[in-house]
């Protein structure tokens, strides 16, 4: 035989196999029980033993899992056997801990003060056993069970009486010689100072415990005299205002001037606190300097300082402005712009780090961090009138800041910003648009909180201003398709779903050809092609909020259109998937009429569906369509039932049967179980509904109107013009008498025009239709939308109804309705005025527009739409 020679690919599989073989001979040792039979011995009690017998005899001879799980249930054996449990287990849980580890202190530490917390047991028989094992451990050597121990005094005076704190806690403070205690000790006796005086009087207080506290504020540790001086804010409210000004400021005074930076910050973030407890003369003469020479000490090479500093300023700048003089209010105020530009160069009106080590360039971020925090505070410190001229470098400074958290506080608080404003937010829309195109998605996370808010308040002139208020900010559409591309490039999901949301306010910001054109092929995209569920779903909502208040017919006709091709009728069952979840959210936002006519018919073509997911939705969503459906449309009803039988008779997939069944019992018992009131509810907010969409129909017919009447009056200006050029003249009177009708014409327009303009603004309470005389009334025809009808339905468009603020309606009907409430018609983006000409007539009085709307008949309705 010949052996074939192997590759040397092949020999070095084998010996990998080789490798792998011998690894096989090594063996470990595998324990088969996890105790032996002596560690199971030695853990085995005698059931015969009660829950105290047991207790004492763990804790006597036990292992220290045992001893522990007994320490842990102490409080349950003093609720079942009290005076047997401090007889006989509590003596021996005091004798374990002598020799206990930290994890048996930390768990008695908790059940003793659960024991002092409980109102069941009588605890006054009891209190000295306990307090004596909690006042013992107050020394352990490990400062974690020490300040555990501390933590359960501390709790416990809340629940202990007063004559027990004064016997068992303060006599022993008061007896000890503060100087030979440990530093821990003393720390932890300037905590119990601070606790127990708001249990005792201010005479009690003064006499015996003031004397105590001045000598741990004056003691030779710093860590001792920082720990009193925080303690002192509850002292001075224990004691009163009578004694503030006398005991605890001057002691405050010289704390502030403390060598040690810790305690100078203990003292002023004490004295910040305090500030409304110092009359107007305290404040003037000792705050004010104080503060000040602190302010100063602090910016020179104080660091560590610097950052409390920065987070009180805002609540320091308003406690101490009623006393402040205009010198001392703009001292404070240009030390704040400082502290704002703390580590920064401004080149060409950008900030740029300045090179400093590390650490110092981080505390420098800290304060500008904190200063942008404030900004809103400082905003009001300052007057919001004088903010171009005070405030605005800064903020422009800290929205372009380098750190990256700089940039994140400050977008957090721009709507406070933005309201503080009020009409001259226009101040700031260029800082809107730089915080909107960030590099730093955390930014535009902190920004879209509350962007809704930022963005209707910054477009808008102002409350009580008329339909013309918006005002159009440069690059604003640009930045938010920006920001949405930014967000969906990354993976911050989230971020995405949140900018999504906050769309859904553009139509109360910018005008619906700018959302059409710019905005629903984006929502498109994202539901077909975006890989999130929640970002698909938060797409579709917008998609029909931007559709709900769409103010052109060929547009909603376009978009419906696209919706059934390419979510209805889908190639991808996650299209059609996300059909039903449109209409869901249509139902809630649509009249029902509108619902029917649009979505309803494509969403019941779904039962036969090959996906089995698609056809489980569907059938879990059958009670609600039928809900919307009204008992005069017998052909939808036949429509709804024709496809529950479909189903019932060929479907073969388990979970669409079950679902199947359980929705046909559901509809069933619809219209039996439901109140009456609940139902009424629901039809009249329909019929609320169906007036928004009505309005939105006519305002539609009105506006074209309107661009054509204007568009005549151009062209008849146009020849009027062209007849002038052309060398056609008049006398001197007639051409005076040709101006001065020109001029009563003009203002006539005038009033015309801002009737009209203001009849722009929709209502979410339109009132009830009245007759109106017809020689009154201005009849809008409709073009091609109510077949069979030669006019269209007329609406009073009475001003102050038509005149909209927010989305939200405040319901009139019933208070359960409110948070199912339409929001109200969006207010009209359209900037054109017009010229509503009389025909042969050039009256300068204004007439009302009314119009008389007939909703009494679907088929109405339908014709409409």
């Amino acid at each position: 035989m010949f052996v074939r020679k192997m590759t040397p690919s092949q020999s070095s599989l084998f010996g990998e196999i080789d490798d792998l073989q011998d690894l096989t001979f090594i063996e470990r040792p595998i324990r088969r029980s996890l105790k032996t039979a002596e560690e199971i011995d030695k853990l085995t009690v005698d059931e015969d033993l009660n829950d105290i017998e047991r207790a004492v005899y763990l804790l006597s001879s036990g292992e220290d899992i045992q001893r522990g799980s007994v320490i842990i249930n102490l409080p349950i054996l003093v609720r079942q056997n009290p005076a047997e449990t401090f007889r006989r287990v509590v003596p021996k849980v005091r004798e374990v801990l002598h020799v206990a580890g930290a994890d048996m202190q930390l768990a008695a530490a908790g059940s003793f003060l659960t024991i002092l917390q409980d109102d069941i047991v009588l605890i006054q028989t009891h209190t000295h056993s306990i307090l004596q094992i909690v006042l013992l451990n107050l020394d352990h050597r490990d400062t974690v069970v020490s300040n555990a121990w501390l933590e359960t005094l501390l709790s416990a005076i809340d629940a202990l009486p007063k004559e027990t704190i004064r016997q068992e806690i303060l006599s022993p403070l008061l007896s000890k010689h503060q100087l030979s205690q440990s530093v821990p000790a003393r720390l932890a006796s300037c905590r119990i100072l601070g606790k127990v005086v708001s249990k005792f009087e201010s005479s009690i207080v003064k006499k015996d415990l003031l004397p105590l506290i001045r000598s741990l504020c004056q003691d030779v540790e710093y860590e001792v005299r920082a720990c009193m001086c925080r303690q002192l804010e509850n002292i001075t409210r224990g004691i009163g205002l009578d004694h503030t000004k006398v005991e605890v400021l001057p002691e405050l005074v010289e704390l502030a001037q403390d060598e040690a930076s810790t305690v100078r910050l203990a003292a002023f973030d004490t004295i910040i606190n305090l500030l409304e407890m110092f009359d107007s003369d305290d404040r003037t003469c000792v705050i004010f300097p104080l503060v000040k020479a602190f302010c100063e000490k602090c910016f020179k090479g104080d660091e560590a300082v610097l950052a409390s500093l920065s987070f009180q300023y805002g609540k320091l700048c308003h406690g101490l402005s009623e006393s402040f003089t205009d010198e001392q209010h703009l001292w404070f105020l240009e030390f704040y712009k400082k502290l704002c530009c703390l580590g920064l160069q401004h080149e060409n009106g950008h900030c740029e780090s300045q090179p400093y080590p590390l650490e110092l360039e981080n505390k420098y971020a800290l304060v500008r961090r904190n200063c942008a925090y404030n900004f809103p505070a400082i905003v009001l410190f300052a007057d919001p009138n004088h903010f171009l001229s005070e405030l605005y470098r800064t903020f422009s400074s800290l929205c372009h800041d380098p750190e990256i958290s700089v940039r994140r506080t400050a977008a957090g608080g721009f709507h406070e910003v933005v309201k503080l404003l009020g009409s001259n937010v226009h101040y700031i829309h260029k800082e809107l648009i730089t915080l909107l195109q960030d590099d730093s998605l955390e930014v535009l996370d902190a920004l879209l909180n509350n962007l809704q808010e930022t963005l209707e308040l910054a477009t808008s002139r102002g409350e009580g201003a008329g339909p013309e208020s918006k005002v159009n900010i440069p690059d604003l559409v640009p930045a938010l398709v920006a920001a949405e591309q930014k967000a969906a490039s990354s993976l911050h999901w989230r971020v995405h779903e949140k900018l999504l949301q906050c769309y859904s306010c553009l139509p109360r910001v910018i005008s619906g050809d700018q959302i059409y054109f710019r905005f629903f092929q984006r929502m498109f995209s994202i539901i077909t092609t975006n890989n999130v569920l929640p970002v698909q779903r938060e797409a579709v909502r917008t998609l029909c909020v931007f559709l709900r208040y769409n103010r052109k017919q060929e547009q909603r006709q376009e978009i419906i259109s696209k919706i059934k091709q390419d979510l209805a009728q889908g190639r991808s069952y996650w299209n059609r998937l996300r059909y039903l979840d449109l209409c869901e959210i249509t139902i809630d936002l649509f009249s029902k009429s509108y619902f029917c006519k649009h979505f309803l018919i494509p969403a019941l073509e779904l039962v036969s569906d090959p996906v089995a997911n698609v056809r489980y939705k569907l059938c879990y969503m059958l009670p609600k369509l039928r809900s919307i459906i009204k008992p005069a449309d017998k052909h939808l009803l036949q429509q709804l039932e024709f496809c529950v039988r479909k189903l019932l008779c060929r479907e073969k997939d388990k979970d669409v049967v079950g679902t199947l069944r359980k929705t046909v019992l559901e509809l069933d018992k619809m219209d039996i179980t439901e109140p009456y009131h609940k139902r009424h509810e629901r039809e009249l907010l329909d019929q609320k509904k169906e007036k928004e969409e009505t309005l939105l129909l006519e305002m539609e017919l009105l506006e074209r109107q309107q661009s054509e009447a204007k568009l005549t009056g151009d062209k008849q200006s146009e020849k009027k013009q062209r007849d002038s050029k052309s060398g056609l003249s008049g006398s001197k009177g007639m051409s005076g008498s040709t101006s001065g009708a020109t001029s009563s014409s003009s203002a006539g327009k005038e009033m015309r025009r801002a009737k009209l303009a203001r009849s722009r603004s929709l209502s979410g309470h339109p009132t009830t239709p009245k007759m109106t005389n017809p020689d009154k009334s201005l009849k809008v025809k409709d073009s091609g939308s109510c077949p069979g009808s030669g006019k269209s339905p007329m609406l009073p468009l009475n001003d102050d109804n038509l005149r909209p603020h927010h989305f939200n309606v405040a319901s009139s009907i019933s208070p359960t309705q409110s948070s199912s409430s339409m929001p109200v018609l969006i207010r009209s983006n359209t900037s054109s005025s017009v010229d509503h000409r009389s025909n042969g007539n050039k009256d300068t009085q204004s007439r009302k527009l009314s119009v008389q709307r007939k909703s009494n008949s679907f088929g109405m309705q339908s014709g409409r739409e």
